[in-house]
């Protein structure tokens, strides 16, 4: 059966600058702490919180990989709402503001699985394929 309703529009986060800024601070410091300085700074932006999740999961360190990956899993939510999103619809990988949203979203999955949330992490595994199939293939390749 086809589907006659139209997808809805791509859902495009605003761009940060300053955080960004920020973030590739952070990346060339390497550490930890500069990282969770990008948070604490700039709580809203889910790729300081995708980045610190990331770390923190190549460290085999899956609680603090699941809390941060929730959190800007959670703060990114916010902010495709604010954007117009309304809850279904692509969040392409293309967009680059987009990728700290989709980069906690595929840390959670993962981390969620390592503790035994089975279901919790094939659902936000398929909700990664939902906002971008891409996302989802880019981010598995790394």
């Amino acid at each position: 059966m086809q589907n006659l309703l139209p997808e809805p529009p791509a859902t495009l986060l605003p761009a940060h600058d300053e955080a960004d800024a920020a973030l590739a601070a952070a990346e060339k410091a390497g550490s930890d702490e500069a990282h969770a300085e990008v948070a604490a700074r700039f709580p809203t932006y889910s790729a300081g919180w995708g980045a610190l999740a990331a770390r923190a999961l190549t460290a085999d360190q899956v609680v603090p990989a699941y809390a941060y990956a929730r959190t800007g899993y959670h703060r990114g939510l916010d902010q495709l709402r604010r954007s117009g999103w309304k809850g279904f619809g692509p969040v392409p990988w293309s967009h680059e503001p987009n990728q700290g949203f989709l980069r906690c979203l595929y840390v959670l999955s993962r981390a969620a699985d390592e503790i035994g949330e089975s279901d919790e992490a094939a659902r936000c595994a398929q909700f990664l394929r939902d906002c971008d199939p891409a996302a989802a293939d880019a981010l598995a390749s790394n």
